[in-house]
């Protein structure tokens, strides 16, 4: 039986990141039954001592000052630290403020360092692993990452659509969504907005793998595979149009989509694929893969029986807000809404493999 939300049941957590995800996320918190903000903290020295109602645009004060005082965020003994900073290209500043937080004895649950999303992933370098699993031990505390890829539609998704097939002989979890509105980092990531014959970062497969694959090696450790292989394919579109963005004009000649895949190989075969369908306008690379809907992530099962799944995410209250900050809310809120289950847990690495179903207690309200 479900029990009532009881004051008793209340999650106190420091937010870290008052960027895109963070603003949204914590004014969600604010409402919510289940979780008390009792700090914030902030890597912009603009942003230090200012209201994160004000930061956040809520509207109204909340009382509670921004700060980028590690030690002061701790001393408030919150049951989590819920991370939205920086990708992994920041990795050093990542792992300096996480292991401080798991040394205390504080759970941790972030969106960054995707590569985290499947630890043993064998592109992840040993001074990336070894503080995390060292301050966790030294503090009895655990660390999640759900990535911002982002990683449920990547992991739990399909592995909870294989667990109703007998046989799968190829599962696909795909991205495609128009980058219109994004504004987001993906000119020197994915090469959009530039000349086709500039390589972006993403375009080495090694780094593809290592910064978006982690999920493939956690589906076939699920499934009870080892694979033979992971590899790469990428692709560009060149707009023959001048195409307008939220970053600004993409000229034509320019890169205005991107399809990439990371594909697992099994017995020669590609057996477990993601893939990203990242557009400049829902009419950029038509021949390429569409949803039903536009912008969505969607599973495709090949097996018995074959299983196809289509999500969108969307706002309906009028706010105006597209389905790429929809589908970034559902990526914080995923990592939020864990803190709970995080707790509960042994101490050390947790996957998605690890969690428990989360229907989100306190949501219905």
């Amino acid at each position: 039986m479900v029990k009532a939300v009881k004051e008793s049941d209340t999650k106190r957590v420091v937010i870290w990141g008052t960027g895109f995800v963070g603003r949204m996320v914590i004014a969600e918190i604010v409402k919510h039954p289940l979780f008390e903000l009792v700090g914030v903290g902030v890597s912009n020295p603009e942003k230090v001592g200012r209201d994160v109602g004000e930061i956040c645009a809520l509207g109204q004060e909340l009382g509670l000052a921004a700060t980028d005082d590690v030690d002061e965020l701790i001393a408030l003994k919150p049951d989590a630290l819920v991370h939205f900073g920086p990708t992994a290209a920041h990795a050093d500043a990542n792992i300096a403020l996480i292991t401080r937080f798991l040394r205390a004895g504080i759970d941790v649950c972030s969106t960054a360092m995707t590569p985290w999303v499947w630890p043993t992933m064998h592109l992840n370098p040993p001074n990336w692993i070894e503080p995390i699993t060292e301050a966790c031990e030294l503090g009895e505390s655990s660390c999640f990452t759900t990535g911002i890829d982002p990683g449920f539609a990547n992991d739990l998704f399909p592995m909870t659509l294989m667990g109703l097939c007998s046989e799968v002989r190829k599962v696909r979890a795909s991205e495609l969504l128009d980058y219109t509105n994004y504004e987001g980092d993906y000119e020197f990531e994915m090469g959009i907005g530039k000349p086709p014959e500039y390589r972006p970062l993403l375009e080495n497969p090694d780094i593809l793998i290592f910064a978006w694959g982690a999920t493939v090696p956690m589906i076939a450790h699920a499934a009870g595979i080892m694979l033979d292989e992971i590899t790469t394919t990428w692709d560009k579109w060149v707009t023959p149009t001048e195409r307008k963005s939220a970053k600004g004009i993409i000229a034509p000649g320019n890169v205005a989509a991107v399809r990439f895949t990371i594909n697992g190989k099994y017995r020669g075969e590609t057996r477990i694929q993601l893939e990203h369908v990242n557009r400049i306008g829902d009419d950029a690379a038509p021949d390429w893969p569409t949803g039903n809907e536009n912008d969505v992530y969607r599973v495709d099962i090949e097996g018995t029986p074959s299983i196809f799944q289509e999500t969108a995410f969307r706002f309906t209250d009028g706010s105006g807000r597209d389905a790429a900050a929809a589908g970034c809310l559902a990526t914080g809120l995923r990592a939020l809404n864990a803190v709970p289950a995080v707790n509960d847990l042994s101490p050390g690495w947790v996957t998605a493999l690890d969690l428990p179903l989360i229907p989100g207690v306190g949501t219905i309200r």
